[in-house]
C-alpha cells in the first residue's frame, strides 16, 4: 500500500510524504530561516516605508512586531513537537478546526509565499541591473530595469533558476544558502559599523542621537499609524516558518524545526535593530535628500545610503541584496512546495501535487507549479501597476497576520485539554499563542479596513476601492472559490475522511 493510500484510510491522519529524511540539522535549518527572511533585501524595501509612518519610532515598532513573531514561534513549536509534518499550517489547522479553516490556513501561508517570491526576484533585478551600472562605472544600465519586457524577462530567468535549485533538494539548497546568507550579514554588519563611525566622526548626513523615546511604541501619533507599521514590521519578521516546513527533513524533526524557529527570530531581531539604529542615526527620518523619509528614497533605501556610508564599497550592499534576495527566492520556494505537496498528500488537492521528485526527493510538481503562479503573478501585479512592489508588501502583511494568526490559534484549541496540567503547559500552549495570534489577527483586520482607503499604500485605487486591498481580499477570495472547487472535485478531504480534527490531544 503506497504512503498515499496509508494517509487516505488512517483517520487520525498524518503521514510520511517521500522527503528525504534528517538532511537538514539545526544549523543549516537556522540559515534558511535567516535566507528565506532576507535581512538586506526585507530592511531595503520595508525600512523606508515604515519610518514613513512612525518616523524615529521604527526601533519600536520592531519590538512590536517582534513580540507577537516570537509567541506565535512559540506555539509553531508545540505544534510541530505533537504533528511534525510539512503541511504546517494547513495540517495544523485541519487538526484543530477542521478541513474548511485548514484549507484557507494552507492557502494564506500559499498566497503570501507566491506574493513575496514575486518581488523577491523583482528586487533581484533590479540590484542587478545597479551592479552592472557599478561595474561597468555606466549609470544608464541600472535604467534597464524600467523597460518593461526585459524586466519581465529577466525576472522570471531568476525565478526559474530558484525553482531549478529548490527542486533539486534540501541538500542543494543548504550548500547555496551557506555563501549567500554569510555575504550578506558580512556586508550589513559593515554599513552598521560605517554609519555608526560618520556620526561619531561629524561626517554623517543627519547625525540624530538614539533615545529611550524611540523604543516607546505608544508615542506613536495614531492606532492608524501604529497598524500600518506593525503591518509592514511584520513584513520584515516573516519567514522563520520555512524552519518548520522542513520539519520531515530535519534531525530530531520533533525538536529541531521549532528550537531553530525561535533562534531565528531572535538572530533576526538582533540584526535588524543594529541596522535600523544605525541608518536612523546617519540619516535621521527627514524628507529630502538622504533622510530615511523621503518618499524618493523609500523604494530602496540602501540604494541611496550604500554610496554615502561606504564610499567606494558601496557594489558590496548592491550585491548583498542581490544575494539575499536571489537567496530568498530560492529558500522561500520551500515553504509553499511543502505545503503545496501536503495539501496534494492529503487529497485537499488535486493528486499530481503530492509527486515527489525520485532522485532529489523534493516535491518536484509543487516546486514547479509555485514558480508558475509567482511568475503570473509578477507579470500580472507589475504590467497593472508600477507601485506593485509596495503595494504587494501591503498586502503581504494581511496574509502573513491571517495564516499566522489561524495557526497560533489552532495550537491554543488542539491543545486545550493540557492547558492546566503545568506551568509550561499554561503558558507555551495557552498564553504565548492565545496573545500572539489575537495580535495578528486583530492587525490583519485593522489593516484590511484601512486598506480600502485609496490612499493607503501607494495610493492606486480600482473603483474607488485601494488597491492593497483588493490585492489582499481578491487573493483570498480566490482561495474561497478554489477551496469550493476542490470540495466539488474532491470531496473526502472535505468530509474528515482523510485528515480528521483531532479527537485526542498530544500527551508527551
Amino acid at each position: 500500500m503506497s504512503t498515499r493510500d496509508t494517509a487516505a484510510k488512517t483517520t487520525t491522519g498524518l503521514s510520511e510524504k517521500g522527503l528525504k529524511a534528517g538532511s537538514v540539522g539545526l544549523i543549516g535549518a537556522v540559515v534558511i530561516g535567516i535566507s528565506c527572511i532576507a535581512p538586506a533585501y526585507t530592511l531595503t524595501a520595508a525600512l523606508g516605508p515604515t519610518v514613513s509612518e512612525v518616523g524615529v519610532h521604527l526601533p519600536a515598532i520592531f519590538l512590536v512586531g517582534f513580540i507577537p513573531m516570537l509567541l506565535v514561534a512559540l506555539g509553531y513549536r508545540e505544534l510541530n513537537n505533537a504533528m511534525p509534518d510539512a503541511g504546517t499550517s494547513f495540517t495544523w489547522a485541519s487538526r484543530a478546526f477542521g478541513p474548511w479553516l485548514g484549507w484557507m490556513g494552507g492557502w494564506g501561508l500559499i498566497a503570501a509565499t507566491i506574493i513575496v517570491l514575486s518581488n523577491l526576484a523583482a528586487v533581484a533585478v533590479d540590484f542587478f541591473y545597479l551592479m552592472l551600472a557599478q561595474i561597468f562605472s555606466n549609470p544608464s544600465l541600472a535604467d534597464l530595469t524600467t523597460v518593461l519586457p526585459l524586466n519581465i524577462a529577466t525576472t522570471l530567468v531568476f525565478i526559474a533558476g530558484a525553482c531549478w535549485i529548490s527542486y533539486r533538494g534540501m541538500e542543494t539548497t543548504k550548500t547555496f544558502q551557506y555563501v549567500l546568507v554569510a555575504f550578506q550579514l558580512l556586508v550589513l554588519g559593515w554599513f552598521a559599523i560605517s554609519a555608526f563611525a560618520h556620526v561619531a566622526n561629524g561626517t554623517a548626513f543627519d547625525a540624530t542621537a538614539i533615545q529611550a523615546d524611540w523604543f516607546n511604541p505608544f508615542a506613536v501619533e495614531s492606532f492608524s499609524q501604529f497598524a500600518a507599521g506593525v503591518s509592514l514590521s511584520i513584513f520584515i519578521f516573516w519567514g522563520w516558518d520555512v524552519t518548520l516546513t522542513m520539519n520531515e527533513e530535519t534531525k530530531n524533526p520533533e525538536k529541531t524545526p521549532g528550537r531553530a524557529a525561535t533562534v531565528t527570530v531572535i538572530a533576526i531581531m538582533v540584526i535588524y535593530m543594529t541596522v535600523s539604529l544605525a541608518t536612523l542615526a546617519f540619516a535621521g527620518i527627514g524628507t529630502t535628500g538622504l533622510g530615511a523619509g523621503n518618499p524618493e528614497n523609500q523604494g530602496s533605501i540602501f540604494a541611496v545610503l550604500a554610496g554615502p556610508v561606504m564610499g567606494p564599497f558601496a557594489i558590496l550592499m548592491s550585491l548583498a541584496i542581490l544575494s539575499s534576495s536571489a537567496a530568498s527566492l530560492q529558500s522561500t520556494f520551500v515553504s509553499p512546495a511543502r505545503t503545496l505537496l501536503s495539501m496534494g498528500h492529503y487529497q485537499a488537492l488535486p493528486k499530481s501535487f503530492s509527486k515527489i521528485s525520485p532522485t532529489y526527493k523534493s516535491p518536484s510538481y509543487a516546486t514547479i507549479a509555485a514558480a508558475i503562479a509567482a511568475a503570473v503573478f509578477y507579470v500580472v501585479t507589475r504590467t497593472l501597476s508600477e507601485n506593485a512592489l509596495w503595494d504587494t508588501i501591503t498586502a503581504l502583511g494581511m496574509m502573513i497576520c491571517f495564516y499566522y494568526g489561524i495557526t497560533a490559534l489552532a495550537c491554543v484549541w488542539y491543545f486545550r485539554a493540557e492547558v492546566f496540567r503545568s506551568i509550561r503547559n499554561f503558558f507555551f500552549k495557552f498564553l504565548a499563542p492565545l496573545v500572539g495570534g489575537v495580535i495578528l489577527l486583530v492587525m490583519f483586520f485593522k489593516t484590511a479596513y484601512d486598506s480600502m482607503d485609496p490612499a493607503y499604500g501607494s495610493g492606486s485605487n480600482i473603483a474607488g476601492l485601494g488597491l492593497v486591498f483588493i490585492l489582499g481580499a481578491g487573493v483570498l477570495l480566490l482561495g474561497v472559490i478554489l477551496m469550493l472547487i476542490m470540495n466539488w472535485r474532491h470531496p473526502e478531504f472535505f468530509k474528515g475522511q482523510v485528515l480528521s480534527r483531532a479527537s485526542q490531544v498530544y500527551n508527551p
